[in-house]
This record gives structure tokens, sequence and C-alpha cells, in this order.
């Protein structure tokens, strides 16, 4: 059965992407898991893997070149009955086997097949005529889109004007303004653009802020005994091997999470879709600014020293520009920590379609009762951003309780 294989959506900030280079060629046979392209996003190069077993029959995309989300990538050959699909993998669908029609450079200096699906040009609407002067010679036009005008030397009675009384608006100046610079890197090179990144983020917290009511709740926490604890069992072990307090706020996070499943999965099409693994999202912040927050699977299973390790490999790979595509689109729910950075509270932002985010404040010595009197304690701040639209203030401060109830058992996680 021959499938296409398309570009998948790897987070609400991304719109499209372009392939930057192919790691299979026509012909190939891969397995579950192979990585067949490298991505460039608006958040640098991301490792692109199939989910089944499968030959691969054209490569359709050409190489650099902006491709919308769902565009075909490749087409495949599988022998299974059907496509399967895992968590965050990009979508295949089934469609009637399209020979290639076109040739293009391949990684490995041979040529790689490309098919082109031809489909009957769109009739192209009549703009309307350019706006006239009024008998002072001013133009209708929206601030915004003067300034835009002023800033791009464009003269407004030249734009067509699609608002009210053909103001000249925003949207009307797109064909006339130059597109915005975007980093270039040749094949191998993983960099990012920080302009591009920022605007990318800012379109999904925009989009976050605008459509999810969100609800925000902060604790204080004592994490004094499990610092100790920390301490004794990293005096066990090498330099290497040591854990960081973030791996205990990781797994004390994914504990609270297998209690408290309403804060662990998706809002789509009108309803919360619990998920049936706990992957959290660990923000990490990128040199040169910007941030991604790769899933760690299955968060909740495995040692504190194994989760230490897979914490320090992502983190090592955001920054050099190698995460997976299922890593940036399988988190269920994030943790931020901006403890190391002086802030005392987070007060985080939800990526959608998740509906919770939990922040970690600095960890700071405060005055703290113990045993009806005061005494210096290792403190630090939870904060919970949630989705009021599944859960509200009373299942949220339980789960916060849940968190400050593991972190207080160390040894338990």
């Amino acid at each position: 059965m021959t499938a296409d294989f398309l570009l998948p959506s790897l987070g609400a900030d991304m719109e499209s992407a372009r392939v930057v280079e192919w790691l299979v060629a026509v012909g190939d046979s891969v397995k579950s898991g192979d990585l067949i392209a490298v991505l460039e996003t608006d958040k640098g190069a991301i490792d692109i893997e199939i989910f089944e077993d499968a030959v691969i029959e054209a490569l359709v995309a050409p190489l650099d070149t902006e491709l919308p989300v769902g565009a075909v990538l490749a087409r495949v050959r599988s022998d299974a009955p059907a496509a399967t699909e895992a968590p965050g993998a990009p979508t295949v669908t089934s469609t009637p086997a399209v020979a290639p029609v076109a040739k293009a450079p391949g990684p490995r200096g041979e040529a790689a097949a490309a098919g082109q699906t031809i489909t009957p040009p769109a009739a192209t609407p009549q703009a309307p005529p350019p706006p006239h002067p009024t008998s002072d010679g001013f133009v209708r036009a929206s601030p915004y889109a003067r300034r835009l005008a002023a800033e791009r030397a464009i003269a407004l009675e030249t734009v067509a004007g699609s608002g009210p009384h053909g103001a000249v608006l925003a949207d009307d100046l797109t064909e006339r303004l130059a597109p915005e610079p975007r980093a270039t890197r040749s094949p191998g090179q993983r960099g990012f653009d920080p302009l591009a990144m920022r605007r990318a983020i800012g379109k999904a917290m925009q989009r976050a802020k605008r459509d999810i009511p969100h609800y925000y709740l902060h604790k204080t926490i004592d994490i004094e005994p499990a610092l100790d604890w920390l301490s004794e069992r990293n005096a066990r072990l090498s330099v290497a091997e040591r854990l960081l307090p973030a791996v205990l706020l990781l797994r004390a996070t994914a504990a609270a999470l297998t209690r408290h499943p309403d804060f662990n999965g998706h809002f789509v099409d009108g309803e919360f879709v619990a998920a049936d693994k706990i992957n959290v999202g660990w923000a990490i912040a990128l040199r040169g600014g910007g941030l991604v927050a790769p899933a760690l699977p299955a968060t909740n299973e495995g040692s504190l020293e194994t989760l230490m390790t897979r914490l320090r490999d992502v983190v090592k790979r955001a920054r050099n520009g190698g995460l997976r595509a299922s890593e940036l689109s399988r988190a269920t729910t994030t943790v931020t920590s901006l403890g190391d950075r002086g802030a005392e509270v987070v007060q985080p932002v939800i990526y959608p379609p998740q509906v919770a985010i939990i922040g970690f404040g600095g960890i700071d010595r405060r005055p703290w009762i113990v045993g009806g009197g005061v005494a210096p304690r290792m403190v630090v701040t939870v904060s919970l951003a949630a989705d009021h639209r599944v859960t509200d203030g009373h299942a949220g401060s339980r789960l916060l309780i849940e968190i400050e109830q593991c972190l207080q058992a160390p040894e338990a996680l």
C-alpha cells in the first residue's frame, strides 16, 4: 500500500517548514523510528522520523522550499494492511501510487526522485481598483497601515484598500512589503533564526491567551527534605552521575499527574482528551534567545538516574539543533523552571493544545515554621496555569498539594 508522508505539525507555533536535507533515497527500506529528513523550522533544525516499516517510493518535497503543515513530503510503500500512527508522529495517509516525474539532488550525491501533483489553477480574484484620494488628497488608511507604508516608502494612493469605504489596511500592503529576512544555513548546519522563533512563540502565546481561559495558583513548598535526600544520594555517585534538583521537580510533577490525569492531555475540537502517557515537556532556553519544550516520554517511569541522563541529552540536543519531531509534538504537560535565572515565582502561559503548565521558581532559604518554631528552610514556589474549560481551582490546588507531598517523600520517586 502506498501512502503520503505529510509534513507534521510540531506545535501550535508551527505553520510551515522546509526540507533542508534528505537522509534517505528512493528505494531505501526504512524501519519505524528511522530518521528520513531534516526540517528547518522557526525553532531550528528538526530530525523527522518515520513510524512504520516501509520503502521510500518518491521524495516529493523539493529542498529549501517553504511548505505548509500537511504538505506531502514523500511517498512510501508499506506491506502493512493499514497505516499506523504513533502519538505525535507525522501524518501518513493512503493514496494511489504516483510515479515520480522529476529529479532533485539528494544528500548522497545521487538524484532523489520527486513526485508532482498537478492541480487546475484557481481562478484569480479581481483586485479592487486603488482607492481615490479625497478632494484634499487624503487617502483613507488604518493607522498601522499608514505607519507601515511610511516605513517602506509605499505610496498609499497606489494600494487597493479592502477596508470600509476603500480604506487601506495592513493586509493590503502584504504583497508590497519586502519579505522579512530569514536565516540561511548550509547543509548540516544546525541553527535557527531568533527573530523567526520570537514571532512563532508570540503567535502561539497570543493564541493561548485569546482562546484558553487561564486560571493561576501558587504554593510555596518546603523542599529541604528532598534536597537533603538528594545530597546523600549524590555522595554515593560519581560527578557525572549526580542528580540535579530539576530531576526531582520533573519526577514529582509526573508522579502527581498520575493521580490527577485531568491536567495531562490536550483540548481538541471542543473537548479534553486525556493522554494515556505522561510525557512532560521541559522548557529549555536556547542560546541566542527563544525556547523549546521537548517531551520526556513516560516521565513517571524508570530510575531517577535514567531520567537525569535523558534530561541532559535532550537539553544538549535542543541547544545544538538535534531534536526529533516526536519530541516536540508529544508533550502532554509542560514544566518550566526559572529559578536559576533569579525568578521567585513563574506565572507561565499554557502551550496549546495542552491544558496545564507547571512552573518552579528559585530554591531559596526562607524563615519557615517547623515544629512550632521558626527555622531557616530551603523552599520553592510552584505555580500552576490551567485551562478552566477542563478543571477549576479546587482540582488545581489538589495537584499542587500532590506535588508537595511527592517532594517531601523523595525516596518514593
